[in-house]
C-alpha cells in the first residue's frame, strides 16, 4: 500500500496553531500562539499532509498506545516482525505462571549500563559528564526511621515480586537507599532538553538514581528508579531530595493514570525518609521544612528525547553515542523494527515521482522516529480525552515510549478552561496550557527528528514525514476519543466545537459533565423543559440565555444519538467506560498530604484505591468525585510551582 501526501496542504506548516486550531484553539481566543523554532541543530522544512484517516474507533482503557489505529504505521511495522510473534509464544507459556519473588530473588540485569558508554567517574559532584551515558553513583538521601506510605500491588506483579514483601521491616530501608538491594547497580542517566523552549544544556537525572532493570517471567524488562535519593552529577544547585508534597502526587498519579488507561511510568512504593527538607514551594523567599520521601517508580525505559539531544548536542564527536543509543533502544523496546523486511505496504508517496517515496523498511531509523511520533500524538489525544495537563512538557520531559512521564505541577481540568496550566512557572505565556498541549507535542517531536538528523539517521523527507504522522494520529485518536465519549458512531465536528464553546463559556466541570452526559435519552419528544435534566448537577447558576444555548446543542445532541440507532442502555454502559467518574483531582491529592504530613497514611491509601478504579460507580465514595472545595483554588493546590 502506498500512501500520497500533498505539498499544498496546511495541515502542518508547524505553526503551533495547526493541530489545536482543528480541537481547542476556537474556544481559546486569547491564547497564545508560538510559532515552530528550528531545531538547535538543523532547520528541516515540514510542508507535507498526510490523508490517511483511518476513522476507527478507539478503546479508551488499551493498555499500549499502538493499538489505538489498526491502521498506524507502528502496527504496520509490529506485524512483519518474526522474533515479536516468538516472545509471544513464550509469553503465552509464562502467562499463567504465579511468580512470586522475594527482594533477594528478582532477576536483575543491566543492559544500559553494559552496552553503553558510561562515565569514568562515580563522584556526585555536580559537573558537565561528557561522552557518557550515565555516571554509577549510590542512593545517599539521609535517612531516619523511613517508613512505608503507600505501595501498589499490581505494579509488583509486573515485577513478579510477592505483595508479603512490603511487610518486610527492612522494605523502608531498602527502598530509601538506606540498604543497598541485593542485585542493584545504581546509577544517574545524562540528558539534556529544551525547556519553555529554550535549549537547557545538560539536565540530566538530578534527584532519581535508576537501581538497574528487573527481567520478569513474561521476559518484560522494568527498571527501577528511586526519586529523590540524593545528589548525582546531574544535581547542578539542588540537594538531589524530595519532599512528600511532590511524591504523594507523583506515586497516586503515576498509577491513577495508568488505570484510566492512559500509558504512563509506574510507581511500586512510597517512603518518608524520616528527614527534614528545605523547600521554597512559591519561590517567593519564604522556605520552608517539608518532610522528606522517596518514591520508586517503574518504566520499560526511562529514555527520553533528551536523551539523545544532549550528545548531539556536543558535536560531531559525540553523534555515535546518538547512534548507538537509538540501536539500543531498539533492540531492547522497538525489537520489531530491527527486524522489518522490505515491503511495498510500507511505502510512503510524498509527491509525484519515484524520488518522493518513504519507504520505512530502507531505514530503520526512520520507522522508529515515526513509531515515536504516532505513540506520543496517541498518548496527547488521550490526555486531552481525560482533561489532563501536564504542566511541564520539556523535551526532557518526553518518553520515547510514549509514556506519560515526571509529574509536577500536573492538573486535571475542573471547571472547563483551554487556557488552564497548573504551573505558576508557566504564567503568563502559557505555553503547556491544556489548549497547547498537542501543539507542544508536535513541537518535541520536531526537535527529536532534528537530533536523529544531525546524527545523519534519518533525512529531511523521513523527519517530514514522522511530522505528518504525529498530526494525522493524533487527529484520528483525537476524533475518536470525542466520539465515545459522546456515545456516536462517528465524529461531529460542529457537535464537539458547540459542546467544548459551551463547557468553556459556563466552565462547566469537566469530568461529571460528560459522566452525566450518559443519562440523556435518544428520546426526540422529551419535553424541551426536561431536556436540561439529566445534566441539573454540572450546569449550574447559568443564565436563561445561556439555559437557551445548552437547550440547542442537547437537542441536537439527541438528533445525533436517535441516528446512531443505538439503544440507551447499551450507549451509556459504553460511555460511562471511557468517562470516569474519578479523576485525581488536586484537592483530593492535597487532602491526602495534608494527612500524611500530619503522619496519616490512611487517606493516601484510600485515594489510591478510589484511583484504581476511576471507571466504576463505587458506591459509598461519592465524596471523591465532588467538584472543588473554595479552598481548592488557594496557591499550591490548584496550581504548584516545579519545585520539590
Amino acid at each position: 500500500m502506498i500512501f500520497h501526501f500533498s505539498s499544498k496542504s496546511q495541515l502542518l506548516l508547524l505553526s503551533s496553531s495547526s493541530l489545536t486550531s482543528l480541537c481547542l484553539r476556537p474556544f481559546l481566543p486569547s491564547a497564545p500562539k508560538f510559532p515552530f523554532y528550528p531545531s538547535l541543530l538543523l532547520k528541516p522544512r515540514f510542508s507535507f499532509a498526510c490523508h490517511v484517516s483511518t476513522g476507527d474507533s478507539l478503546r479508551m482503557d488499551s493498555p499500549s498506545p499502538d493499538l489505538l489505529s489498526p491502521l498506524s504505521v507502528a502496527n504496520g511495522l509490529k506485524n512483519q516482525c518474526l522474533r515479536e510473534q516468538d516472545n509471544d509464544s513464550i509469553k503465552s507459556e509464562n502467562k499463567n505462571k504465579n511468580v512470586k519473588l522475594s527482594l533477594e530473588d528478582l532477576n536483575w540485569d543491566y543492559s544500559f549500563v553494559r552496552e553503553l558508554p558510561g562515565d569514568p567517574r562515580s563522584d556526585s559532584i555536580p559537573r558537565q559528564v561528557l561522552h557518557a551515558c550515565y555516571t554509577k553513583v549510590l542512593p545517599s538521601a539521609e535517612v531516619e526511621n523511613p517508613k512505608l506510605v503507600a505501595w501498589s500491588d499490581s505494579v509488583a506483579d509486573l515485577l513478579d515480586l510477592d505483595p508479603k514483601e512490603f511487610e518486610r521491616p527492612d522494605f523502608p530501608l531498602k527502598f530509601s537507599g538506606a540498604s543497598p538491594l541485593a542485585g542493584a547497580v545504581p546509577y544517574a542517566q545524562c540528558y539534556g532538553g529544551h525547556q519553555f523552549g529554550t535549549w537547557a544544556g545538560q539536565l540530566g537525572d538530578g534527584r532519581a538514581i535508576t537501581l538497574g532493570e528487573i527481567l520478569n517471567s513474561k521476559l518484560e524488562r522494568w527498571e527501577l528508579q528511586l526519586k529523590g535519593a540524593g545528589k548525582t552529577p546531574y544535581s547542578r544547585f539542588a540537594d538531589g531530595l524530595a519532599v512528600l508534597r511532590s511524591s504523594i502526587r507523583e506515586f497516586l498519579c503515576s498509577e491513577a493514570m495508568h488505570f484510566l488507561g492512559i500509558p504512563t511510568t509506574r510507581a511500586l512504593c512510597l517512603v518518608t525518609t524520616g528527614k527534614f527538607v528545605t523547600r521554597d514551594m512559591f519561590y517567593d523567599g519564604n522556605p520552608k521544612e517539608e518532610p522528606g520521601a522517596i518514591v520508586c517508580r517503574i518504566a520499560q525505559s526511562f529514555l527520553r528525547f533528551g536523551s539523545f539531544q544532549i550528545h548531539a548536542s556536543r558535536g560531531e564527536e559525540d553523534l555515535g553515542i546518538v547512534h548507538a543509543l537509538a540501536d539500543y533502544a531498539m533492540r531492547h523496546h522497538f525489537p520489531h523494527i530491527e527486524n522489518i523486511s522490505k515491503s511495498e505496504s510500507l511505502s510512503f508517496s510524498t509527491g509525484d515521482d519515484d524520488q518522493s517515496l518513504v519507504d520505512l523498511t530502507s531505514n530503520k531509523y526512520a520507522a522508529w522516529i515515526v513509531e515515536i511520533a504516532e505513540h506520543t500524538a496517541s498518548l496527547i489525544a488521550r490526555w486531552q480525552g481525560v482533561g489532563f495537563t501536564h504542566g511541564v512538557l520539556n523535551t526532557d520531559n518526553m518518553s520515547i515510549l510514549g509514556l506519560t512521564i515526571d509529574y509536577g505541577p500536573f492538573g486535571f481540568l475542573d471547571a472547563f478552561d483551554p487556557s488552564y496550566t497548573p504551573n505558576t512557572t508557566d504564567l503568563p505565556g502559557r505555553r503547556y496550557c491544556f489548549a497547547n498541549q498537542p501543539d507542544i507535542g508536535l513541537w518535541n517531536i520536531a526537535q527529536f527528528a532534528s537530533t536523529l538528523m544531525a546524527a545523519h539517521l534519518i533525512s529531511d523527507k523521513e523527519a517530514n514525514y514522522a511530522m505528518e504522522r504525529y498530526g494525522t494520529k493524533f487527529m484520528d485518536d483525537y476524533q475518536a476519543i470525542m466520539s465515545r465519549k459522546l456515545g456516536l458512531k462517528k465524529y461531529n465536528k460542529q457537535l464537539v466545537n458547540k459542546l467544548l464553546n459551551n463547557l468553556a463559556v459556563d466552565k462547566v466541570d469537566y469530568t461529571n459533565f460528560f459522566r452525566s452526559l450518559s443519562n440523556i435519552k435518544a428520546d426526540p419528544g422529551i419535553p424541551e423543559d426536561d431536556l436540561l435534566v439529566p445534566l441539573k448537577a454540572v450546569l449550574l447558576d447559568i443564565s436563561k440565555e445561556r439555559k437557551e444555548a445548552w437547550t440547542n446543542w442537547v437537542q441536537s445532541y439527541i438528533q445525533e444519538l436517535v441516528a446512531s440507532g443505538i439503544l440507551d442502555e447499551e450507549r451509556k454502559a459504553s460511555m460511562d467506560s471511557v468517562n470516569p467518574k474519578y479523576v485525581l483531582r488536586n484537592y483530593l491529592c492535597q487532602s491526602a498530604i495534608d494527612a500524611a504530613e500530619l503522619g496519616d497514611f490512611g487517606e493516601v491509601r484510600r485515594l489510591l484505591k478510589v484511583m484504581e478504579l476511576p471507571y466504576d460507580e463505587q458506591p459509598g465514595m461519592e465524596k471523591y468525585a465532588r467538584l472543588p472545595p473554595a479552598w481548592a483554588y488557594r496557591p499550591g493546590v490548584c496550581m504548584l510551582s516545579c519545585s520539590s
